[in-house]
């Protein structure tokens, strides 16, 4: 019998800390656990939760990453940033996607949430293709609708130090545990 869920990482950990480490110097959090996934999504207080399942997909995630970050750049911000990365904390991604109805599971993908109520989401085919700035745009435009906590995430010259990978993901060694 093969064991096709297993929750080991598929991917080396120090392979994918820079990816890690792009989204948060911008001000997002780690999802580890399904646990830490519920915490931050069932919220009943009406702030909104940005929640980005990271990739090592270079012909998405390798847009996704700065164009998120530079939406966060905007005036208008969600009140929580969250990611959690495929392949890696899998049971914590999975969680993440019971969340997103409606949606085939996607990464990357970037969902926005309300009370738990998924309210926004962009998953992997509406990034492939398109631009950090035009992955931006649309962002800022549901930011600027949903919700109302001032920006940016951080400070502007914080924002301009962070560097991005430019790595396709198919370089990335498994992880051999």
């Amino acid at each position: 019998m093969f064991n096709i869920k297993s929750n080991v990482p598929t991917y080396d950990p120090e392979a994918v800390q820079p990816f890690r480490d792009e989204l948060v110097a911008v001000g997002f959090t780690e999802l580890l656990t399904p646990e830490d996934v519920d915490k931050a999504i069932k919220t009943g207080n009406d702030e909104t939760v940005l929640v980005m399942i990271n990739s090592v997909c270079g012909c998405a995630a390798g847009s996704a990453r700065p164009g998120i970050s530079l939406a966060l750049q905007n005036d208008i911000i969600p009140d929580k940033l969250y990611t959690g990365f495929a392949g890696m904390e899998k049971d914590a991604v999975e969680r993440i996607r019971q969340y997103i109805e409606g949606f085939p599971p996607s990464s990357p993908g970037i969902a926005l949430f309300k009370n738990g109520k998924l309210i926004s989401f962009m998953p992997r085919h509406q990034i492939e293709g398109r631009t950090a700035e035009e992955i931006a745009a649309a962002w800022k435009e549901v930011f600027n609708s949903q919700c109302s906590r001032k920006g940016p995430s951080v400070p502007k010259e914080h924002f301009e130090k962070v560097v991005y990978a430019k790595t396709c993901g198919s370089k990335i060694p498994l992880y051999n545990g």
